[in-house]
């Protein structure tokens, strides 16, 4: 069986990656990640989970290597990872009463063989109406600086939603648990049977 390599310094996409119960280790990718001009927001994360992993097949040539990339889209914008306070406060304020979408791409690359396995998960959130004080209380407490959106579903940004939808929960996270087995299972590696 081929070592897993998550080309992620995520600590949440790590934690997704662990109820797999897979040996794996994790390694930062160094690419750029700046969206090419006139990028569809879906086309950007699969181009990037695939760079990711690419970036790595040549220090780790025997292995399966998972890239993962997420971007939120409101209102036809792909919004970034705030990095602050006041751009946190800012993109809850325009997600306050709307439907926003997550796109993550996921890629899983044999480098042994150069199989690369590639698609876009997308996952839909609509956020409750937020007041002011409430959005200046999560941010205060949670500080989601690199959370794509401004928050993190896992903890206290569950209470920001009216309702979420998509094939997978994980996605929203950032790691599509459901898609990456059925890619790991093509690469004769499953959980279940290990």
């Amino acid at each position: 069986m081929c070592e897993i390599v998550l080309a992620s310094s995520s600590p949440f996409r790590r934690i997704l990656l662990e109820k797999l119960n897979l040996p794996f280790q994790c390694q930062a990718p160094d690419i750029n990640e700046t969206p090419l001009a006139g990028e569809a927001a879906d086309a950007m994360v699969l181009r990037l989970a695939g760079a990711k992993a690419q970036a790595l097949a040549g220090h780790y040539s025997q292995h399966l290597i998972i890239g993962s990339d997420q971007c939120c889209v409101l209102g036809g914008r792909i919004t970034g990872k705030p990095y602050t306070h006041d751009n946190a406060i800012e993109q809850l304020r325009q997600a306050s009463g709307k439907r926003v979408t997550f796109y993550t791409g996921l890629a899983l690359l044999n480098s042994r063989t150069g199989h690369l396995q590639a698609l876009v998960e997308p996952y839909h959130v609509v956020f409750r109406t937020l007041s002011d004080r409430e959005i200046e209380g999560y941010v205060s407490q949670e500080q989601p600086w690199y959370s794509a959106g401004s928050f993190k579903c896992e903890g206290l940004g569950i209470t920001l939603f009216d309702s979420l939808s998509g094939r997978d929960p994980n996605t929203l996270i950032g790691l599509p648990l459901i898609a990456l087995t059925r890619m790991l299972r093509n690469e004769g590696v499953n959980p279940l049977t290990p």
